[in-house]
């Protein structure tokens, strides 16, 4: 069974498949696509860094997530379709974002770990 970040990963890949998207189209926005899936934003970010890190996707800061344009963009149903045409660029945003999330359930735990030390009195008491 797919994960949901899989799950909405590989629906993007069949609309692109399907040209429902084209290269250079603007892909669904983060907010869309949780109402869509009924999804996390952490869920979505995840689906997005695999769209990326597989090169189906680019993002333009401020602007948004983007379908990856090809050399040959009119044959994205071959077995190219599943090459990366991101390269480097995909993985490091991909692995920006992945940083980006551990910091973030770093924030979260210490947070936690805060309230529950204030809960007891603080360490040792």
């Amino acid at each position: 069974m797919q994960l949901t970040f899989e799950v909405i990963a590989e629906t993007l890949r069949e609309r692109i498949r399907s040209g429902g998207l084209r290269p250079g189209d603007a892909l669904p926005t983060q907010a869309v696509l949780m109402r869509e899936f009924g999804a996390a934003s952490l869920t979505v970010q995840k689906a997005m860094a695999l769209l990326k890190q597989d090169g189906w996707a680019v993002s333009r800061p401020g602007k948004g997530a983007f379908v990856a344009q090809s050399d040959d963009a009119d044959d994205l149903d071959g077995p190219e379709a599943t090459a990366p045409v991101g390269g480097t660029t995909a993985r490091v945003e991909a692995l920006e974002l992945a940083l980006a999330e551990a910091v973030q359930q770093i924030a979260d735990l210490r947070g936690r770990v805060e309230v529950l030390e204030a809960g007891s009195g603080g360490p040792g008491r």
